[in-house]
């Protein structure tokens, strides 16, 4: 359980972690917090869109449809692996779900078999929506399911969440009756935890992009520059780093 992070950490976390992140205008401020408190956060649920195109899936999750206003998540995952983020807040993207998996996932249990709707998901999960038809023949490219785990493994760990189990990741039907989502081809959200939690056994790293440098990495992790230093020997002007060049981070 923790307070939601703020966007600029959230947004640090997801390139910190190598996913490669689009800004959508207005990200920041688009939400659904108007209709009920954003938070306390628990963990992160994966989504499929059941459409076809970047362009269209984003402009829909932006908007939304019929009576289920924008934004429908935090970020959409292309097929490329691209992670548009979209909103940050609260956002449609979970619904009603079992209270009995909420408190699986905040102690990081097994998951029980979900037969209730009537504990608010969006309040307590981030929500990544994967661009897939969701007809379980759709392919799910090796890009899109690497993004999809590097942007759980980055909640993951800035949270501190996966200490004792992977359950804080979790699929639409695995929370509200009736769903399938994320479905398709050799995926499962079984794959996705492992991977994430074969992610977070790896020390955490950085991405290097244009501008960075040691000093705002220390700040945005919460640590100082000599520690990254010791960390990063070969790093010899904390000011001059190379785009795409890897950070090792504290543990």
């Amino acid at each position: 359980m923790a307070d939601p992070l703020s966007a600029d950490a959230f947004l640090a976390a997801l390139k910190g972690e190598g996913a490669r992140v689009v800004e959508y205008d207005g990200w920041r401020t688009r939400n659904r917090n108007h209709k009920g408190k954003w938070g306390p956060v628990n963990g992160v649920m994966v989504h499929h869109t059941v459409t076809r195109g970047t362009d269209a899936t984003v402009k829909l999750c932006v908007d939304g449809h019929g009576d289920l206003p924008g934004p429908l998540c935090h970020a959409v995952i292309a097929k490329d692996g691209t992670v548009h983020v979209i909103g940050y807040g609260r956002a449609n993207h979970a619904g009603l779900g079992d209270p009995g998996v909420l408190d699986a996932v905040i102690a990081e249990g097994p998951l029980p078999k979900v037969d209730e709707a009537s504990k608010d998901g969006n309040r307590h999960f981030y929500g990544f929506e994967c661009e897939n038809l969701g007809d379980g023949k759709d392919p799910w490219p090796a890009a899109q399911v690497d993004a999809v785990v590097r942007v759980c493994a980055a909640l993951c760990r800035a949270h501190g969440w996966g200490t004792t189990g992977m359950t804080s990741v979790i699929g639409h039907s695995e929370w509200q009756p009736g769903k399938i989502d994320p479905k398709g081809p050799g995926i499962s959200m079984d794959s996705f935890r492992k991977s994430v939690a074969a992610r977070l056994s790896a020390p955490p790293t950085f991405t290097v992009r244009a501008g960075d440098t040691l000093g705002w990495i220390a700040e945005a992790y919460g640590t100082s520059v000599d520690e990254l230093r010791h960390l990063n020997p070969d790093i010899k002007d904390p000011d001059k780093l190379a785009v795409g060049q890897t950070v090792k981070l504290p543990s």
